[in-house]
C-alpha cells in the first residue's frame, strides 16, 4: 500500500477504537454495561442489528461469492421480512415486558433452569465459534498487506477490538456500529462505482451486466427445488424463514441490540426497518461481486487469487505449475479479446444488418464461455491441488478475490479505506456479538440462581466475561482458515444449533401447557438429529433450522399428548 492508504487506514481505525471509549465511558453496572441503559432510538437499533448481521465476511466474501457462484446466495435472505414481522408481534413485547438482560431468561420463568442453561450454552457454543470465525476474516487483509503471519494478525485484530469493548459495553458497541456501518455503506458505493469507472474504454455498465449475465453470474432466482441446492428460492423463503426467525428472536447478539431501545416501539421499528434493507443492501454487494467478475473478464486476471497458496503450491511443483500458467495466460488473452468483440457486436446497430449482428453476437458468447470453461476447468485443477497440499494454512480462494481487486485495481487513498471498511465491519459484528456473550455467560451461567452482586462487582465480571471470550474468540480464529468459504462456514454453523434453539422458544411461546422437561428432552433429540443429517450431507444446511425446530416442536406436542 502507499503512504496515503496507510495514513487513511490507521486514522480510521485508531479514530474508532477513541470514539468507542470515549461513547462508553460512565459504565457503573450490569444495565449500562450489558443494556446501555436502554435509551438508543431506533436508527440506532436498526444500524446495530444491520452491523452486528454484516460483518466483515459479508464485505469480504460475499463478492467473491457472487464472483464463483453468482448472485443466488441473495435468496438466502428471502425469509428475513417475514421472520420481522413474527419477531415484532411476539418475541420483542414478551422480551420487553418482563425486563430481561437475555433472551434465555426468559425461559427460566417458562420452564425451569435446565432449560434456560441448555439454551443459553446452545448459543455460547455457536456464537463463540462463529464469532472465532469473523475475527480471521479482516486478519486476512492485515496478513495479505504485511506479509504477516496469519496467527499473529488474528491476535491483533481480536485485541483491538477488545479495547473499547471491555472498556465501553453495550453502549460502546451501539455507538461505533453506527458510525461504522455509515462509513461502510458509503464505502461500498465508493467500490461498486470504480469497478465500473475502470472499465475500458466504450464499456459501460450495460456491457459488464451483459457479460456477468451470459457467465451466469446474475442468477439470482433459482426456482427449481432440491434438497441439497444450498440457495434456490424455497430454501430462501423456507429455511431462510427459520434461520432468521432464530438468529434474529433468539440469539442474543441480536436481541442485545433491540432490547436496548428506548421502547417497544423504537425496537420494533429498527428491526422491521432491517427487514426491508437487508436483501437490496446484500443484492448490491453481491452485484459489486459480479461486475468484479465482468471487470476481470476485460483485464488480466491471476489463475488463483490467494497468493499465499498459490505460492506454495509452485514452490513444491514449479514444472507442472509454470506450464497450466502459460495455458491460463493464452486463454485469458483470448478471453479478453473475446469479451471486447462481444461489446462491440452489441453496439452495432445498423438495421439492415440486425439479424447478422444476432447471429455473430450468439457465436461469440458461445464461443466466449466455451473458453470461459477452459479457464475454470485451469482453476479447478489449481485449486484440487492446492487442496491437497500440506503447507498452506488457508487453501480456500473465494474470500480473497475482493481483497484482490481493492489491493490491484484502485486508486491510492481508496485501498487504505476499503480495507478499514472490512475491519470495521468485522469489529462492528464480534464486538456485538462479544457484548451477548458476556451477557449471557454472566447472567445465565455465573449469576443463575445465586445472590444478587453489587452495581461494582457486575461490572467488574461483565468485563472479565469479555476478556475471556475475546481470547477465547482469537483461538477459535487460528482455525478458521480451514473452513472454506467464511460466509457459508458462518452460516452452516449458525444451521447446527439456532433450529433448536428457535423450537424451544417456539414451544414456550405458542404451546402453552408444555413443561420443562419435555421440552429439554425434545432440545436434546433434536440437536442430535441435526449434528446426524449434516454429518451424512442429506439436506443443505438451510433445511437444517427447518428440521431442529420442527424436532422440538413435534416431540414436545407428542410428549405432552402423552402425559394427557
Amino acid at each position: 500500500m502507499s503512504a496515503l492508504d496507510w495514513i487513511v487506514l490507521l486514522l480510521t481505525l485508531t479514530t474508532m477504537i477513541a470514539y468507542g471509549v470515549f461513547k462508553g465511558r460512565g459504565q457503573s453496572g450490569a444495565q449500562s454495561y450489558l443494556l446501555a441503559d436502554k435509551q438508543m432510538p431506533w436508527y440506532v437499533v436498526l444500524l446495530g442489528i444491520m452491523a452486528t448481521q454484516a460483518s466483515a465476511i459479508t464485505f469480504l466474501s460475499a463478492p467473491g461469492q457472487a464472483y464463483t457462484d453468482g448472485m443466488r446466495f441473495v435468496q438466502y435472505y428471502f425469509g428475513l421480512p417475514l421472520a420481522m414481522i413474527v419477531i415484532c408481534v411476539t418475541f420483542i413485547p414478551i422480551f420487553r415486558r418482563l425486563n430481561v438482560y437475555t433472551a434465555y431468561e426468559y425461559l427460566e420463568q417458562r420452564f425451569d433452569k435446565k432449560t434456560r442453561m441448555l439454551t443459553s450454552l446452545l448459543f455460547l457454543l455457536s456464537r463463540g465459534l462463529s464469532t472465532g470465525i469473523s475475527i480471521y476474516a479482516p486478519a486476512i487483509i492485515l496478513s495479505s498487506i504485511l506479509g504477516w503471519n496469519i496467527y499473529l494478525t488474528n491476535i491483533i485484530m481480536g485485541g483491538l477490538l477488545i479495547i473499547y469493548t471491555y472498556t465501553g459495553g453495550a453502549k460502546a458497541v451501539a455507538h461505533t456500529q453506527k458510525l461504522q456501518f455509515l462509513i461502510i455503506l458509503a464505502s461500498m458505493g465508493i467500490a461498486g462505482y470504480l469497478v465500473v469507472h475502470q472499465l475500458p474504454q466504450g464499456v459501460g455498465i450495460s456491457d459488464a451486466l451483459y457479460i456477468a449475465g451470459k457467465s451466469g453470474k446474475l442468477n439470482v432466482i433459482t426456482t427449481k427445488f432440491d434438497w441439497k441446492d444450498k440457495y434456490n428460492i424455497w430454501s430462501g423463503l423456507i429455511g431462510g424463514f427459520f434461520l432468521s426467525l432464530s438468529y434474529f428472536g433468539t440469539d442474543q447478539s441480536q436481541v442485545g441490540r433491540y432490547i436496548t431501545g428506548k421502547n417497544e416501539r423504537e425496537s420494533k421499528l429498527g428491526l422491521l426497518l432491517n427487514g426491508l434493507i437487508k436483501i437490496p443492501m446484500q443484492f448490491a454487494i453481491l452485484l459489486i461481486g459480479a461486475l468484479v467478475f465482468a471487470f476481470y473478464s476485460f483485464h488480466p486476471a491471476p489463475l488463483y487469487f490467494n497468493s499465499g497458496a498459490y505460492n506454495a503450491l509452485k514452490a513444491q511443483d514449479s514444472q507442472s505449475v509454470a506450464a497450466t500458467e502459460l495455458r491460463y495466460q493464452q486463454l485469458h488473452t483470448l478471453y479478453e479479446s473475446q469479451a471486447i468483440m462481444i461489446t462491440r457486436q452489441r453496439k452495432e446497430n445498423n438495421e439492415p444488418a440486425l439479424r447478422n449482428r444476432r447471429d455473430h453476437l450468439t457465436a461469440s458468447v458461445q464461443q466466449f464461455r466455451q473458453t470461459q470453461q477452459q479457464i475454470q476447468n485451469l482453476r479447478d485443477s489449481v485449486s484440487n491441488k492446492i487442496a491437497a497440499q500440506k503447507y498452506s494454512p488457508d487453501k480456500n480462494d473465494t474470500n480473497y478475490i475482493f481483497l484482490y481487486f481493492v489491493k490491484n485495481a484502485l486508486p491510492k487513498g481508496i485501498v487504505g479505506l476499503l480495507f478499514a471498511v472490512i475491519i470495521l465491519a468485522s469489529w462492528g459484528s464480534i464486538s456485538a456479538a462479544l457484548n451477548s456473550l458476556t451477557a449471557s455467560s454472566l447472567m445465565d451461567v455465573q449469576m443463575m440462581g445465586r445472590k444478587k452482586m453489587t452495581e461494582k462487582q457486575e461490572l467488574g465480571y461483565g468485563r472479565l466475561h469479555t476478556l475471556v471470550w475475546g481470547i477465547f474468540c482469537i483461538c477459535v480464529a487460528m482455525f478458521a482458515a480451514r473452513l472454506g468459504s467464511l460466509i457459508e462456514a458462518v452460516n452452516i454453523l449458525g444451521s447446527l444449533f439456532y433450529g433448536t434453539i428457535l423450537g424451544i422458544f417456539l414451544v414456550a411461546f405458542y404451546v402453552k401447557k408444555a413443561r420443562g422437561n419435555i421440552v429439554f428432552t425434545a432440545a436434546i433429540i433434536a440437536e442430535i438429529s441435526v449434528v446426524a443429517i449434516y454429518l451424512a450431507d442429506i439436506v443443505s444446511f438451510l433445511w437444517l433450522n427447518v428440521i431442529g425446530a420442527l424436532v422440538v416442536v413435534i416431540v414436545s406436542l407428542l410428549g405432552y399428548l402423552k402425559r394427557e
